[in-house]
């Protein structure tokens, strides 16, 4: 558990943050701290349904809205059907590569907006605080799936 490293549990990274502690804030951070990819609201409902008595889907999106804003977790947008997908932020410097098809999220370690960050600062004077990019297209395994349309273009 790599997030809780610099933690000794969730309890101090929540009142550090100024987030009172719940089972369900807890449950979430840990189902997400234990995914190996990115998870929508319902797949994390549906995990915490397994996990605690109750708990309404509404609390879910509040919690996750509450992480973002608190930069606890990272938020993604998935082009074809608009669903978010959340990820716990180990502030690390990283990019996605999102597969339309399947909706698998590839990190990119390599940063390619570093030389457009300084054309930006020299051409408008513009400091750049922070940036994100989301790369849209088919992974390898989709793109096999692929076929082209009728009218030239990719479906």
């Amino acid at each position: 558990m790599i997030f809780l490293e610099q933690y000794s549990n969730y309890r101090e990274l929540l009142k550090r943050e100024g987030i009172k502690n719940t089972k369900h804030r807890t449950a979430i951070l840990e189902i997400l701290e234990e995914s190996d990819s990115p998870k929508t609201a319902e797949q994390l409902f549906i995990s915490l349904k397994d996990k605690t008595a109750s708990i309404d889907m509404s609390t879910v999106y509040r919690t996750l809205d509450t992480f973002t804003s608190k930069n606890l977790v990272i938020k993604s947008n998935r082009v074809d059907d608009g669903k978010a997908l959340y990820e716990l932020n180990h502030h690390e410097h990283k990019h996605h590569l999102l597969c339309v098809g399947c909706h698998k999220l590839i990190s990119i370690e390599d940063c390619p907006i570093g030389e457009l960050q300084q054309m930006l600062k020299r051409k408008i004077d513009f400091d750049i605080t922070g940036h994100k990019l989301e790369i849209y297209g088919y992974c390898h395994d989709c793109k096999n799936f692929k076929e082209p349309s009728t009218d030239g273009e990719d479906v």
